[in-house]
């Protein structure tokens, strides 16, 4: 019921909003019951929302690490959908290691990001990853630790 899943998944990133901890629990939940072989997409989905819920920045960190190795685990097809969203994993592991201080880490992690922007449509989702990643090759210029701003 992949179906299902997904709308679990959107559900539980709804709740975000307005109650972090509860989306952070169910994103978890969620996590658990996937499993290691469990849809890359819905693996990487949870990472990466789960990254946005953490009270650190060591652990944005791994969750976005684990969202990235979601698509790029072993036997994992690179098609379309997954291929989609690489911007937005490399820009959030960018400002994750930038986060964390790793200036380096984060100045290649931005550049395997902006390798990537073909794949986006030239609309407000694209628009918004483009805006972000200024924001964080900005952030890094004056070297801030500190979290951005929400779009």
């Amino acid at each position: 019921m992949a179906d299902d899943r997904m709308a679990e998944v959107f559900a539980a990133v709804r709740l975000g909003g307005g109650d972090p901890e509860a989306a952070r629990r169910l994103l978890e939940e969620l996590w658990v019951e996937i499993g290691a072989s469990g849809d890359p997409l819905h693996r990487c989905l949870i990472a990466h929302h789960l990254a946005d819920l953490q009270d650190t920045a060591e652990g944005a960190l791994l969750w976005d690490q684990r969202a990235l190795a979601a698509v790029f685990g072993p036997g994992v097809p690179l098609d379309e959908g997954l291929r989609g969203f690489l911007p937005a994993l490399y820009l959030s592991l960018a400002d994750s290691h930038r986060r964390v201080g790793d200036f380096d880490a984060a100045r290649m992690q931005l550049a395997i990001a902006r390798g990537h922007l073909d794949i986006l449509a030239d609309d407000a989702y694209g628009a918004l990853i483009r805006a972000k990643l200024d924001n964080v090759e900005t952030a890094l210029a004056v070297a801030s630790m500190e979290p951005l701003p929400a779009a």
